[in-house]
């Protein structure tokens, strides 16, 4: 497993440069750059624009792990649901040309006039389309843990089931919510297999980081964990701690 850091709190106000630097100076190897933040890699990037972007992945020891997105197609309006479709079709366009291998998107919740089950086939439909269509730029749709409601793990799973598509996988995002009795192996066991990404959060606090890596390891997961946190006014120090307590943590 390899450890890379999430670009939505620690490191939104960094160009791709800084993101760069920072990383490659503290041992994180991976990056999923956060729409709408100041590296500015965004749809509106011209072809040129996008080939720097993924040159200077090139030539760095970072790897664009994929892009953070937040589509979400929940909604009852099924105009809404269809702008979030095609504007994720362009961000795997976007992915594909600046070195990504994979796109987060998410649910945002239940919407309560809408029985639970019609939402999540719903959401699954959308992803069989966007599935299928990021299959010919070989990029991955990643379905993050979240939103209220549809961070229950098993909706995840039906969601993903639905979806049917080899390159559509769930991303685990370390909710409290996954553990019960101290342990997350009822959870996890829906998604064994099926997880193509980690957002992981504070090492420090109660959530049973090392048996989530043991789980990993067990089943053969060797991708990226990527640090969802907050922001410091010395995040080389802060990034640095991380990466000590990362090491610790791994199964022996």
């Amino acid at each position: 497993m390899k450890l890379g850091l999430v670009t939505y709190n620690m490191a939104k106000d960094w160009d791709v440069d800084t993101i760069i630097e920072m990383c490659e100076k503290t041992g994180f190897e991976g990056v999923e750059l956060r729409t709408t933040h100041a590296h500015k890699v965004e749809v509106d990037l011209s072809a040129d624009e996008r080939k720097v972007v993924k040159q200077k992945f090139a030539d760095s020891k970072v790897t664009l792990v994929g892009l953070g997105s937040a589509f979400e197609y929940h909604s009852p309006d099924q105009a809404v649901v269809k702008e979030h479709i095609e504007g994720t079709k362009e961000y795997i366009k976007l992915a594909k040309d600046v070195g990504a291998s994979g796109v987060k998107v998410r649910p945002n919740g239940l919407p309560k006039e809408v029985p639970v089950e019609k939402t999540l086939e719903q959401i699954g439909l959308s992803l069989k389309e966007i599935g299928k269509f990021a299959k010919d730029y070989d990029i991955e749709i990643r379905l993050e843990v979240h939103g209220g409601g549809t961070s229950h793990v098993p909706y995840i799973r039906q969601i993903l089931d639905v979806a049917d598509c080899d390159n559509v996988v769930a991303c685990w995002n370390s909710n409290g919510g996954e553990v019960e009795d101290g342990s997350i192996k009822n959870n996890f066991s829906y998604l064994t297999g099926r997880i193509g990404l980690l957002h992981i959060n504070e090492l420090w606090n109660s959530y049973p980081w090392a048996e989530l890596f043991k789980l990993l390891n067990d089943s053969g997961y060797k991708g990226f964990c990527l640090a969802e946190i907050a922001g410091s006014s010395d995040p080389e120090r802060v990034m640095r701690y991380y990466k000590a307590l990362w090491d610790c943590l791994q199964p022996k």
